[in-house]
């Protein structure tokens, strides 16, 4: 293809391929939409087709902010496409198995021109005309390839631009801008400082050599088209977190938020602090309706997941129209010579680790209790006049154990539901078929923890062969205790006598007597970074064995980040990280002897996940109206 027709092409690809913005609001004038509404839904689905406009405005009509005049946030970003994106595709994918999530993976690869800024509705389509004219007068100014170096430090990894290329993306950004204020009357600030192209930022720093190792196989000089592309996002829940849902949920009382499967929701971490365990309040992205809805029917969503592409610009430069052989794709960096598979490379990396792989720890929380189902006034519900427990609802444990004072101290110290009890056997027969070998078994002295521990032994297999210790230690911070007393646990003869398989004779690292009532949160971390450091002292390392903890939601974090190195979350994001752990949540440490650390991986079985089960009475809307 000629030079000439290539930058012809160019031309046609960036021009709109559907009906003017103009148009499109006629059209939903005819419709009989306001105004201020229908462009309020063309710039909320990038003023596209008629359709998706409409879609969204019948999605919203319920939305309580409908006629609110709040505009869109748009940014100008640089973004890489072809094979050198999908390489930085790779890289994301490994760093996230390897590393964990870090503040890069929120948003997609991109050298940021323009931040974010506002614009009125009505004046959105003339950010798309300057889009283009700023485009078409660099298209023969923009470099072939652009010059880029690898920087790393503690905190950030990324590609910089040089000096002669950014200054030209400078002149780009900064063309759009002007125009942008004086057409559309926007507040647009230019970024001026060293552009860059982020790859990893906000990880711990003992990742940083993994990551740097990842980066490595990302070839700069490979083939890339670069377009500079408008997105929007909803300036309302930039300080958000974004889940998405994974199941539908239909709300069974008028405060519930009804949700599709894929659906986006908007939730503010401050506000969940007075929501029921298990559930959290939220926006929906595709209605606009607030509500409550369970959590573990959504998972984290990336922050730009949200956003909407409105318009591209495609620079089309000569260099592209050079063929490349497939032979020649073999690349150099810093005089070593790398395969720019990186797949290929990380799962050498990754079989290398693999082979070293010894000790196991699964921790896990409980399963489902009765006052998660029952609330905390659960015992009054199944108490006959002079004292006795009866089964009021058949997720109330058939029986109750034997205890020396009686029923009362079970309000402090619950037990599992009926529902818990098949969770916990359903999750002991998964890590049967998945031939774990559980050698010692941990647990809080909480009466739902020795039984969730009981019964995933039953479900192993294993409840005639491995018994319990119970570690006081292992108990759950003690300031979020209702009463900030600590409660009257069952001894360990009288879980013995209710035939649980209690190791008698182990003597806890903790006593009783030491867990303080409301004690710090620096006090529970200490406690919790002691305790499983003890335990994996006490079990020997020989073999490959697993050592199963069952403790409380606060124990997935507080019991594995000691363990691979990572210090302890500030307390309020912890608080808010234990919200999110259903009943039966789990993490997985293996240990790597030869390097003398552990790392957390998969969990050896699948998640557990079921909906909600209202209690039903036949009489109403079957006989009675």
């Amino acid at each position: 293809m000629a030079v000439a027709e290539t930058q012809l092409y160019a031309k046609v690809s960036n021009k709109r391929r559907s009906k003017s913005a103009s148009a499109l609001l006629e059209c939903l004038l005819t419709k009989g939409f306001p105004a201020h509404i229908a462009q309020k839904a063309l710039a909320a689905t990038g003023q596209k087709t008629v359709e998706d406009a409409v879609k969204w405005l019948h999605s919203h009509c319920n939305d309580p902010s409908l006629d609110d005049p709040i505009p869109q946030e748009y940014a100008l970003y640089l973004c890489p496409t072809g094979r050198f994106h999908n390489h930085l595709q790779e890289f994301w994918k490994e760093s996230k198995r390897q590393c964990g999530k870090n503040r890069a993976h929120e948003i997609f690869p991109h050298v940021t021109l323009c931040d974010f800024f506002t614009c009125e509705d009505q004046k959105v389509e003339l950010l798309y005309d300057i889009l283009k004219r700023v485009g078409d007068s660099f298209s023969h100014s923009f470099p072939a390839t652009i010059s880029l170096s690898l920087h790393s430090s503690t905190s950030y990894l990324g590609f910089f631009i040089g000096d002669s290329h950014a200054n030209i993306l400078k002149e780009f950004a900064l063309a759009f801008s002007s125009e942008a204020a004086a057409l559309a009357d926007c507040h647009v600030k230019p970024c001026l400082k060293q552009l860059h192209l982020t790859l990893a930022h906000k990880f711990y720093p003992h990742h940083q050599k993994t990551l740097e190792e990842l980066a490595k196989h990302i070839n700069p000089d490979e083939t890339c088209q670069w377009v500079a592309a408008l997105y929007s996002r909803d300036m309302r829940f930039v300080h958000y977190q974004t889940l998405r849902a994974l199941f539908q949920y239909k709300p069974q009382n008028i405060d519930e938020l009804m949700i599709n499967t894929g659906d986006f929701i908007y939730i503010d971490p401050r506000q969940q602090s007075d929501v029921s365990e298990g559930w959290v309040i939220g926006t929906s992205h595709r209605t606009g309706c607030r509500g409550f809805l369970p959590e573990n029917y959504t998972e984290r969503a990336n922050e730009s997941d949200t956003w909407v592409k409105h318009r591209e610009y495609a620079f089309v430069t000569a260099s592209r129209l050079v063929p490349q052989s497939e032979n020649g794709l073999n690349v150099r960096l810093n005089g070593e010579g790398h395969n720019p598979n990186m797949s290929r490379s990380v799962t050498n990396v990754l079989s290398l680790q693999n082979a070293t792989l010894r000790r196991g720890v699964l921790v896990m929380r409980h399963g489902e209790r009765v006052d998660q189902v029952f609330g905390k006034s659960w015992l009054q519900q199944c108490l006959t006049a002079d004292g006795k427990y009866y089964r009021a609802d058949l997720n109330f444990p058939s029986t109750l154990p034997k205890r020396k004072d009686g029923v009362k101290h079970y309000e402090c110290d619950p037990p599992l539901s009926s529902c818990g009890i098949f969770q916990s056997k359903l999750i002991g027969e998964a890590l049967l078929d998945q031939e774990v070998a559980v050698s010692y078994v941990y647990s809080s002295p909480a009466l739902r923890c020795v039984q969730t521990a009981q019964h995933i032994l039953q479900g192993l297999k294993l409840d005639q062969k491995v018994k319990i210790r119970v570690e006081p230690g292992l108990f759950e911070w003690t300031k979020w205790e209702v009463g900030r007393v600590i409660p009257n646990f069952m001894t360990l003869t009288e879980l013995a006598e209710a035939s649980y398989a209690i190791d008698t004779s182990y003597r806890g690292n903790f006593p009783l007597s030491s867990l303080a009532p409301s004690e710090s949160y620096e006090e529970y971390v200490s406690r919790s970074s002691a305790v499983i450091r003890q335990i994996i002292t006490a079990c020997p390392s020989k073999g490959k064995g697993v050592i199963l903890i069952v403790g409380h939601g606060s124990s997935l974090a507080s019991f594995t980040r000691p363990l691979i190195g990572l210090p302890a979350r500030d307390s309020s994001d912890f608080a808010q990280a234990v919200r999110k752990i259903p009943s039966l949540g789990m993490c997985f440490c293996e240990e790597v002897k030869e390097e003398n650390k552990w790392q957390m991986v998969n969990p050896p079985v699948k998640t557990l996940t079921h909906g909600a089960n209202a209690a039903f009475n036949w009489r109403n809307g079957i006989v009675e109206d």
